[in-house]
């Protein structure tokens, strides 16, 4: 029995790691990484973050899915409505005269329902003709046609009610509880009071953007930046289309990490730290914390000489979360759209998996001398 496990020592020695291999895993070796870099044919360069390169990086152009959309900034508006093409007015009529060209004698008013503004801005009333009412409020509207109606019937008083039509409304498309067109109760209807008529943004869209089509423009902003911001809130116009989207923007995470995943940015800017806390953090007994890696690709413009960047288009970025320097940098350095963040294993882990396994071979053996 000795001589046995004496030979089973032996061969399970000799599955230790040497020079020339190492056992499968399921992420690389922070060392792989850096002798592949060390040979001349490498196309990618490295660089390690620390307190004095963030200023270096920042500085550098921007990669992955980049949206970049202007923003309308809040003015104050008229707490009054005005008339629009398309606008449908009810005008009721009062007239307590025996001999009224509009009521009959057991009638006291007349109601003339479903009155729309054409696209000229004009209506028209029986005995007036076309009146122009376009961009007046419903009270000086109503005032207006008062003086034409009192010239043919001096003792008729006239009420006017409006609904808005389209050039008076807005569409909330998507992302909220209540999609639909909302009709714009004044001129001073701000893009929250829109989404809270809409029942507020769903709550399972992550880091929501808001896109607002006005004309043949687009605008955006995220709901993070707009609550943050009370001059944000912009001022609505009639026809303004008005969507609530999840952020598009996410990042990929690698090995021995809480989650192998695609990962959406929860927020506006999202630094390597929330990163890493977003995949799950690093994996404990298979890790190397002195080796996160992140992988990124920037165009080829980026190498134009006079152009602020790397050295090369693929770019590795290494990250040590064991000193206080590395982890505050962690803190500040940003992540970007379509980054692959890769948590590399340590070496010794090839050691430990093999004294697991010598460990359970003289268990058994042992075991089985006491039978």
């Amino acid at each position: 029995m000795r001589i046995l496990l004496s030979v089973l020592a032996v061969a399970s020695l000799s599955l230790l790691p040497s020079g020339c291999g190492r056992l499968p895993g399921g992420a690389p070796v922070s060392e792989e990484i850096l002798t592949e870099l060390s040979e001349e044919s490498t196309e990618f360069a490295l660089y390690s973050v620390s307190r004095a390169f963030l200023p270096t990086v920042a500085q550098w152009p921007p990669t992955g899915k980049q949206e970049t959309l202007g923003w309308i900034h809040n003015s104050n508006g008229a707490k009054t409505q005005i008339i629009q093409p398309g606008d449908i007015l009810t005008l009721r009529i009062w007239d307590s005269s025996d001999n009224s060209l509009l009521t009959s004698a057991d009638q006291k008013a007349v109601q003339l329902q479903d009155v729309e503004v054409a696209a000229n801005g004009t209506i028209f009333m029986p005995y007036i003709g076309n009146l122009n009412v376009l961009g007046l409020t419903p009270d000086l509207a109503r005032e207006s046609l008062q003086s034409e109606l009192e010239a043919i019937v001096p003792s008729a008083q006239l009420q006017l009610s409006m609904n808005e039509g389209r050039n008076n409304s807005v569409d909330l498309v998507s992302g909220v509880e209540r999609p639909g067109t909302y009709p714009m109760p004044n001129r001073n209807y701000t893009l929250l009071g829109l989404i809270s008529a809409g029942g507020g943004i769903g709550l399972n869209l992550n880091n929501p953007q808001i896109r607002l089509m006005r004309g043949g423009a687009l605008f955006g902003t995220s709901v993070d930046a707009l609550l943050n911001s009370p001059h944000m809130d912009t001022l609505l116009r009639g026809g303004d289309r008005v969507f609530v989207e999840e952020d598009e923007r996410y990042f990929l995470s690698f090995g021995a990490t809480g989650t192998e995943d695609l990962h959406i940015f929860t927020k506006d800017q999202v630094s390597a730290m929330d990163a890493v806390a977003i995949m799950g953090g690093i994996q404990d007994n298979r890790a190397d914390p002195q080796g996160l890696l992140i992988l990124r690709e920037y165009a080829t413009s980026a190498l134009v000489a006079g152009q602020r960047g790397p050295r090369q288009t693929r770019v590795v970025f290494s990250l040590d979360l064991t000193s206080a320097d590395g982890l505050f940098s962690a803190r500040q350095f940003q992540i970007n759209p379509d980054d692959l963040i890769i948590a590399t294993e340590s070496p010794i882990n090839d050691v430990l998996t093999v004294s697991n396994i010598i460990g359970n071979f003289f268990g058994v053996f042992s075991a089985a001398s006491r039978i």
